[in-house]
Order: C-alpha cells, then sequence, then structure tokens
C-alpha cells in the first residue's frame, strides 16, 4: 500500500499538471487522496512545499531519463538517435503526466516560484546540452556531420526540441507531427554531409 505522502505527490502532480499551479486545490488533492485536508499539512506545509517536493522528483526523474537514453542508444546511428529522441517526447507528453507536469511547468511557472523552477530547468538543459554537444563533436571528428562546430549544432537541437514542446502544449498532435517531421528534415538535411 502507498504511504500517504507519496499518494499526495502523485495526486498533487495530476492536478497540478492538469490545472497548473494556481488551478490546483489541496482541498481537492486531499479530497482525492481521502483524507481531510488539514491531514496534509503533517506531511507538507502547504501548497508551495508540495509543488516544489513533485517538481524536485520530477526534475531528478527528466535528468535520468535523457541521461539513461543516451547511454541505452549509443548503439544507434546519430540521426536516429535525435530523431526518437522527439518522437519519445511526444508519446511521453502524450501519455505521461510527469512529462506533460515538466512541460507546462517549464513554460508557466507559478511567478512566485519562477526562480526556483527556472534553476531545476537550466539545470536539466544545461546536462542535455552537455550531452548533445559532446555527441555533435565526434560527429564533426567522424564526418558524419558538417564542421558546424559542436556548440551550435547542440543550440539548433535544442531549439529545435523546444519547437516540438511548445507544439505539445499548443497544437495538438497532428500538428506536432507535421511540424517535427518538416523540422527534422531540414534540421537533418543541414547537418549532413551525405546528400
Amino acid at each position: 500500500m502507498t504511504d500517504t505522502p507519496t499518494r499526495l505527490k502523485q495526486v498533487a502532480l495530476a492536478h497540478f499538471a492538469h490545472f497548473g499551479y494556481e488551478g490546483a486545490s489541496i482541498n481537492e488533492i486531499a479530497r482525492e487522496v481521502g483524507i481531510k485536508t488539514p491531514s496534509v499539512y503533517a506531511h507538507f506545509k502547504g501548497k508551495e512545499e508540495l509543488f516544489l517536493t513533485v517538481i524536485q522528483e520530477i526534475a531528478a526523474d527528466e535528468m535520468q531519463f535523457i541521461t539513461h537514453y543516451f547511454a541505452d542508444n549509443a548503439d544507434q546511428p546519430l540521426p536516429d538517435r535525435l530523431h526518437h529522441l522527439l518522437l519519445r517526447y511526444k508519446e511521453l507528453y502524450e501519455q505521461d503526466v510527469k512529462t506533460k507536469f515538466w512541460l507546462r511547468m517549464s513554460f508557466f511557472p507559478p511567478d512566485h516560484l519562477h526562480d526556483r523552477v527556472m534553476e531545476l530547468l537550466y539545470n536539466y538543459l544545461d546536462t542535455f546540452e552537455q550531452i548533445v554537444t559532446a555527441l555533435f563533436d565526434r560527429a564533426i571528428q567522424e564526418q558524419i556531420i558538417a564542421p558546424v562546430g559542436p556548440d551550435r549544432a547542440a543550440a539548433a537541437y535544442l531549439c529545435l526540441l523546444d519547437g516540438v514542446f511548445v507544439e505539445m502544449l499548443y497544437g495538438g498532435p497532428e500538428r506536432c507531427m507535421k511540424r517535427l517531421d518538416a523540422s527534422w528534415h531540414i534540421f537533418w538535411r543541414g547537418l549532413s554531409i551525405e546528400t
């Protein structure tokens, strides 16, 4: 059986992902967990602490996902790894409340917690960028891609990923897929030394 703090975090995650920070209600979270609202405060000081606990755990999960993804797919050709990751994020956004929450809070953090959320996000993005910069550096050395500079290639890939994230949030699955396919084609064609 799941303990109360864990259950509170699980339910809060779903509420924050669906309603945002402002729209999530401690009363509703408590009701869904099956406890009275005052009992929440035996585990968390309030909504802010509950939110920060959830987002810190999700940020750690996202960091783990990205490092494991590239390690687990190291034997795949670079374009396959990079393209599949875009598709994987699209799938996760559609199916996984953690990814939905992470993206929503990355773009729309609570105003009073903006700096704390951005610190987690930038740590994630910096790690992500370091990983793909190293991949692009190796691809340039192996003459898989044009010598555009690994930092520039990594920045362009992250920009492509941001565009996919925006389409996930605003455009829906079909629009997202259309833009993902077109953007990926142009992106990889611009980098690849193969014609």
